[in-house]
């Protein structure tokens, strides 16, 4: 099973956003878009969930979006914008269970403090979410939608997270906390896409890589076939080296293995 974007256009008055893009993801595999600011990652990540409009086609576990009611799809993918904007107060466990009210686990108790155990947020269920910080609010928002679609396989069918920018507002233990939550999730069954900046964490946890470029996908392979010197330097219009050291003793840090 798989989800399918094909010959995806949009243009915003006169500008192509994005020239006819096709995106391939498979259940069982964490798919990373990456590429520079205004390359068109989230306006891909936007008309494949339906909330931007477009030309081209997507199709869901071999079945075309168009058509599906809101309440099948939910049923199906779960998704993580970058940012959300909350008109009334709400407590973090309110936020959470928003994810079952949409998805199929609702009537399975727990799932609403289970998601929010597996995010590192355990004992923040009754605090005001407008009190948390940053990444604490992006964490409660990511356990919404893993109660959302809590189970990565259901009735023979994967269902997906699609993630816009998870780890943007994270100090680096629980960036690589929430992508080890997205790797397991693949390796579960389920299909993971995520729009990213950091190339490390994505070299790191990602099986494929698609690189964006002025509204184009210009490569997509595993991370040995992608992250490449040439590609990089001619996605993002610098001269960049993979597996370099930096010069005159500059220190770099990696992550290399998720911890609970």
């Amino acid at each position: 099973m798989s989800l399918h974007a094909t010959g995806i256009r949009v243009r915003y008055g006169h500008r192509d956003a994005l020239r006819g893009v096709t995106l391939h993801a498979r259940a069982g595999e964490v798919m990373a878009i990456v590429g520079p600011n205004g390359s068109g990652k989230s306006t891909l990540l936007g008309a494949i969930t339906g909330t931007v409009p477009h030309e081209g086609r997507v199709m869901l576990n071999g079945r075309d979006v168009i058509g599906q009611k809101p309440w099948a799809l939910a049923a199906q993918r779960a998704v993580l914008p970058q940012t959300s904007q909350l008109a009334f107060p709400f407590s973090v466990i309110e936020i959470v269970r928003m994810g079952l009210q949409s998805g199929t686990a609702g009537d399975r108790p727990g799932v609403a403090l289970h998601a929010l155990r597996r995010v590192g947020l355990d004992g923040y269920a009754d605090r005001p979410f407008q009190d948390l910080s940053g990444g604490e609010a992006q964490r409660v928002m990511l356990a919404r939608v893993l109660a959302q679609v809590w189970a990565p396989v259901a009735h023979g069918q994967p269902r997906w997270l699609l993630l816009d920018e998870p780890v943007a507002s994270l100090d680096i233990a629980h960036q690589l906390q929430v992508m080890q939550i997205a790797r397991d999730f693949a390796d579960a069954g389920g299909g993971v896409i995520a729009v990213m900046h950091d190339l490390n964490l994505s070299a790191l946890f990602a099986d494929r890589i698609a690189v964006l470029a002025d509204g184009q996908c210009i490569a997509t392979g595993t991370p040995r076939e992608v992250l490449t010197d040439a590609m990089l330097s001619r996605a993002y219009g610098c001269t960049l080296r993979v597996s370099a050291l930096p010069t005159a003793d500059v220190p770099f840090i990696l992550p290399h293995a998720a911890t609970a």
